[in-house]
């Protein structure tokens, strides 16, 4: 029984795939926040541009 828990606490496996896990998820929340910053400025860009156009 000794040998399975020595095992068990040299295997790293399950801890390295939760941490790609977690750098993933960190990516993709910055990637989202980015993203609706970019969003909006392209809106508001397109809304002038449209104001504009509808004065001339």
């Amino acid at each position: 029984m000794s040998k399975f828990f020595k095992k068990l606490t040299k295997n790293e496996e399950g801890a390295t795939a939760i941490e790609y896990g977690l750098i993933a998820a960190l990516i993709a929340v910055a990637a989202i926040g980015a993203l609706g910053a970019v969003g909006n400025s392209l809106s508001e860009t397109f809304g002038n541009v449209s104001t504009a156009l509808n004065d001339a």
